[in-house]
């Protein structure tokens, strides 16, 4: 692997990318582009490796210090390819955490792919091959949300079907704060963000508690 790869994860700061763990994000892009002949795991425009490296891979990876590893389980709503699931199940790996991935698709032919990629890559989740507002009293512990529906609908999600967790991490875009003070109308929310590496103007947050407001 040469160099300017290896720099290009450099950015993940939290993360202390390995060579090992290098290799494996670009198994995973070679992956995506062999299986997005078939199927549309990601956007046609984004088929240059140097793209996809950026724009999926360390965009997904930078929230890892987010996550909460003193949980059995965490859960991608409508993971679709795999982010930022799968990325989160290589960084485990390097940090020797037991935490199970749940991947909640409702895409057979994307489940396939998550689960070819699992077993390739010897990943610790759980591919759940069902339409996550159809399933009540989830138990976890963070939960993952990346260009799956706009967070007022995934906070109603949460607060309606998920019995227990610790936090959930919104990827927000250029009308993130619209989307976010929008929220704050209706909802008292405990938050923190942080600047995206990967897109000026957008910001990962994280929230970690929820509570609807009375009308």
């Amino acid at each position: 692997m040469d160099n300017v790869i290896l720099n290009s994860y450099s950015k993940i700061l939290n993360l202390n990318v390995s060579r090992e763990t290098c290799n494996e994000f670009e198994s995973l892009i070679s992956m995506i582009l062999a299986k997005n002949q078939e199927i549309n795991i990601i956007s046609k425009k984004m088929l240059e490796k140097e793209a996809i490296r950026e724009r999926h891979i360390i965009d997904s990876a930078q929230i890892i210090d987010f996550v909460d590893l003193n949980y059995n389980t965490t859960c991608d709503l409508g993971t679709g390819g795999g982010m930022p699931g799968l990325i989160v199940a290589i960084a485990m790996k390097k940090i020797k955490n037991e935490m199970k991935i749940n991947l909640y698709e409702k895409s057979y032919h994307k489940c396939v792919f998550l689960k070819e990629v699992s077993k390739k890559l010897n990943l610790n989740t759980e591919v759940i091959q069902k339409d996550i507002f159809t399933v009540k009293n989830v138990e976890t512990g963070t939960i993952m949300s990346r260009a799956f529906k706009p967070m007022p609908i995934i906070l109603n999600l949460v607060n309606k079907n998920f019995k227990k967790f610790k936090n959930i991490i919104f990827f927000m875009g250029n009308t993130g704060r619209e989307i976010l003070n929008e929220a704050l109308r209706e909802w008292e929310i405990d938050y923190e963000e942080k600047s995206s590496l990967t897109s000026k103007g957008s910001f990962i947050l994280n929230v970690k508690n929820i509570r609807k407001k009375i009308s």
